[in-house]
């Protein structure tokens, strides 16, 4: 069993969460810029044993495609043809809020929840937790 890579793609920075080999517990890995992230991921997946990728897909309230995909997709497409796994898309929806509870549950100062990486690497988790509870949360394989 291989570990399960999740994406919180933005335009500036890409959030990045992973499980452990048995695919129990999810944790942040980084983030990167959004410009090195195929590449980030490529060496990733390649140095470790990456069972799949999964992309968190933003939705509006009404569950229609949010515009971010138009720059998701584009991602999502040139990853697949760089890396041997699955890559798949899950329903991200108020994951950033999410994260921002969660850093304020954790008792961060004001000056750590404003660190947007931070907030990234937590929404790749985030989404990663959600992918796990519910694999049939897969929107999309591509």
């Amino acid at each position: 069993m291989g570990r399960i890579l999740a994406v919180d793609y933005g335009r500036k920075r890409v959030g990045l969460a992973v499980t452990d080999p048995m695919q129990i517990v999810p944790h942040g890995l980084t983030t990167v810029r959004a410009c090195d992230a195929a590449d980030f991921i490529t060496k990733y997946v390649e140095s470790e044993n990456v069972e799949r990728v999964i992309i968190g897909l933003p939705r509006q309230m009404s569950g229609q495609l949010s515009e971010s995909v138009n720059y998701i997709r584009p991602f999502a497409n040139k990853l697949k043809t760089m890396v041997q796994v699955p890559v798949e898309f899950v329903d991200e929806r108020f994951t950033s809020v999410l994260a921002h509870r969660t850093m304020l549950d954790a008792g961060l100062k004001k000056k750590d929840r404003q660190n947007k990486a931070l907030v990234d690497e937590i929404s790749a988790t985030i989404i990663l937790q959600s992918y796990l509870e519910n694999r049939s949360s897969v929107t999309e394989i591509i």
